[in-house]
Parts: C-alpha cells; structure tokens; sequence
C-alpha cells in the first residue's frame, strides 16, 4: 500500500477515489465492488477512505455525479446551435465512437438503475436527475427543428438513445452511429410531417 503524504489536499485525495472508483464501478458493476477494492487499488487507509466518503452510498451518488457532469459536459459540447439535425447527428457519432471504445459497457446510468431498484435510493435520484436532464436536452433539439409536440419527439430520442447505449454494449457495436442518426432523423421527419397535417 502506498504512503499518504501530508501534501496529499482533501480535492485531491478525493479525485483520486473517485476516479479510481469510475474505472472499477463501471467495468465491474457497483454492488460487485467492495470498497475495500477501492481503498487497495488508491493505496490509502480506510479512515481516509472513509472521512472522504462515510458510506458506499455516498461514494456512488457521487460517482454518478461525475459521470453526470462529463456527459453533459459533452452532450452540451456537441450540440450545434441553429441546427438540431448537426445536433442529432454529432450525438449519433459520439454514441457510436463511445460504443466501439474498448471497456464500453452501456450507459452508467442505465447501469446503476438496474442495481438499484428501490426509486428512493439516493442512487436512483442522481439517475433520475441525469435523465430529466438528457430528456430536456433531447426535447430542446426537437423543439429547435420546428416540432410541434417536442415533448414527444424528446421521448422517443431519449428511447432511441438508450436503446443505442445497450446495443453498442450487447450486439453490434460497429452499426450503432448508422443507425442512430437516421432513426433520430426519422424522429424529426414524422413529427414536422404530423405537424404539417
């Protein structure tokens, strides 16, 4: 185990668990990891670990909360403004790249809702916040094209955006980018063409 130093700052050590923990959550599921794994693997003491993160509930709310900020980090990076199809199209690509990057196992929400199945879990709120979020960001870019009922059309992207995730993850990762930006597309054509009836 390694030495903690007196330089090491609070932020610091913190960063480093949470970061040690992204790599171990993700590829080896959170209930399957004990934080015993997390305290060897960033070579400190448990009462470090522990004054960092009093519970293993704390540590993956805040796990997620990362994970949270990345992707919308990124979501918001891609997005084209004045041009919701470059939007859709950037965020197809995006999913693609991702599902073809080794290690990928979906989406680490979808992920820690499956392990967590009690919706007052301090958990399932961090995942129901990230996907309000998502949803209001999909419902944004409908809403930018013109479609009359955006709420819908953000629904049925967020679908099509899950969906995405776990087949990246499950069946033919390659195809994921070619088919996602027609089907958001498609999306957007039946609902700018419901509108026009």
């Amino acid at each position: 185990m390694q030495s903690e130093t007196p330089s090491t700052t609070r932020t610091g050590m913190r960063e480093r668990i949470l970061e040690a923990t992204n790599g171990v959550f993700y590829a080896h599921g959170i209930r399957a990891t004990s934080a015993d794994r997390i305290i060897e693997q960033v070579g400190i003491t448990k009462v470090t670990f522990y004054r960092h993160f009093p519970s293993k509930s704390d540590l993956v709310v805040a796990y997620l909360e990362v994970q949270a900020a990345r992707e919308q980090a990124w979501f918001t990076g891609v997005r084209v403004a004045g041009d919701p199809r470059a939007s859709l199209r950037a965020i197809a690509e995006g999913i693609g790249a991702a599902s073809c990057s080794p290690g990928f196992r979906g989406c680490a929400f979808i992920n820690a809702a499956a392990e967590f199945s009690d919706p007052d879990d301090p958990v399932r709120g961090v995942v129901a916040r990230h996907r309000r979020w998502m949803l209001d960001e999909f419902t944004s870019i409908a809403a930018e094209a013109g479609v009359e009922d955006a709420e819908a059309a953000g629904r049925r992207l967020m679908m099509l955006r899950d969906g995405a995730m776990v087949n990246g993850y499950l069946g033919d990762a390659a195809s994921v980018a070619d088919e996602l930006w027609p089907s958001f597309g498609a999306v957007l054509a039946t609902a700018s063409k419901r509108r026009e009836a």
